[in-house]
């Protein structure tokens, strides 16, 4: 699970642009957007070539 101290004297902005930042990173998005519709093999393999 990603976490983001908020340093002293930090705005939200910052904190949540350094979150976002690090979602990215760890790829969090990408794995939540691949799980969310399931697809079998076959499919996945016809829509990869895509």
């Amino acid at each position: 699970m990603s976490e983001v101290l908020i340093r002293k004297d930090e705005s939200f902005e910052s904190a949540l642009r350094r979150f976002k930042k690090k979602i990215d990173k760890d790829g969090i998005l990408k794995e939540v957007r691949d799980r969310k519709h399931y697809e079998k093999p076959s499919e996945r393999r016809r829509n990869r070539g895509k």
